[in-house]
């Protein structure tokens, strides 16, 4: 069975830095793509940050270009949001999955990312 545990989340200020980072197991990590999602209240889900299996290929939503990188290490099945100058816009809850599993894949907990001063 799928499952995604993430963590890293906090209470931070508005230019603060903080690390995403989620296990995954159920799959064979290294043949997927990873994707972090995001969720505002009263928002719908968005796709913040995918990369490819081995890591070469990287695509971020236009808010959050130059400022998070995503990044993964396939033999602990983790992959990672490295979040920079947050703004209070990316208040939200973070998730991960595999980029068009959506539907079939047992969504995490998530990990609640507070910008706020």
């Amino acid at each position: 069975q799928v499952q995604y545990v993430e963590s890293g989340g906090g209470l931070v200020q508005p230019g603060g830095s903080l690390r995403l980072s989620c296990a995954a197991s159920g799959f064979t990590f290294n043949l997927y793509a990873m994707a972090w999602y995001r969720q505002a209240p009263g928002k719908e889900r968005e796709l913040v940050a995918q990369v490819t299996n081995i890591g070469i290929i990287r695509n971020y939503a236009s808010s959050v270009k130059g400022r998070f990188t995503i990044s993964r290490d396939n033999a602990k099945n983790t992959v990672y949001l490295q979040m920079n100058s947050l703004e209070p816009e990316d208040t939200a809850l973070y998730y991960c999955c595999r980029p068009g599993y959506e539907a079939r894949d047992n969504w995490g907990q998530g990990t609640q990312v507070t910008v706020s001063s």
